[in-house]
C-alpha cells in the first residue's frame, strides 16, 4: 500500500457523526472492495448531501448495533458468580459449584462472570480451610479426652 496514503477524521460535534475524507491519490483504486470505491473517489454522498471532496459518513448515530456484552447478566445483573458468591454466605455449597464453573473455564462465555467466579473460588478455599481447622480441633480435643 502507498506509504503516503492518510484519511482525515472528524466528529461533527452537533450531530455526533463521524465522518472521514481520503487523502490519498487513489493508486490502488482496484484493490478495494466494489463498496468502497465510491467512497474512495468521493462518488458517494449521504443524508446530508455531502458530494465529491466533502466527507463521507462512516457510522449513523440511530445505527446502534447490539454487542454481545450489551444484554444483562442472569440473577438480577449481578451473574453467576457474583450471585454464588453472595448466596454462598446462606448456602457454601454455591461456593463449591461455582469454583466448578470457574475451573471449567465457564467465564470465557461471558468475560463479565470471572470476577465473581474468582471471588466464589477464594471463599470455598477459606471455607475449606475453616472446615478443616475446626475438624482438626475437634479431633484433637476427643483424642485428648479418650487418654486422659
Amino acid at each position: 500500500m502507498d506509504k503516503d496514503a492518510k484519511a482525515e477524521e472528524t466528529v461533527d460535534l452537533r450531530t455526533k457523526v463521524e465522518l472521514v475524507r481520503s487523502v490519498s491519490d487513489n493508486k490502488h483504486h482496484d484493490l478495494l472492495r466494489p463498496s468502497a470505491r465510491n467512497y474512495s473517489r468521493g462518488q458517494a454522498t449521504d443524508g446530508g448531501g455531502h458530494g465529491k471532496g466533502k466527507y463521507a459518513l462512516i457510522r449513523d448515530p440511530e445505527d446502534f448495533q447490539t454487542g454481545i456484552y450489551d444484554k444483562p447478566l442472569p440473577f438480577y445483573g449481578c451473574g453467576i458468580g457474583w450471585f454464588s458468591f453472595l448466596f454462598g454466605f446462606l448456602c457454601p455449597p454455591m461456593w463449591f459449584y461455582a469454583t466448578i464453573l470457574y475451573f471449567g473455564n465457564h467465564y470465557r462465555k461471558d468475560p463479565r462472570e470471572r470476577a465473581g467466579l474468582g471471588a466464589s473460588a477464594i471463599a470455598a478455599l477459606v471455607c475449606s480451610v475453616l472446615l478443616l481447622i475446626i475438624f482438626g480441633v475437634i479431633l484433637v480435643f476427643k483424642l485428648r479426652f479418650l487418654y486422659l
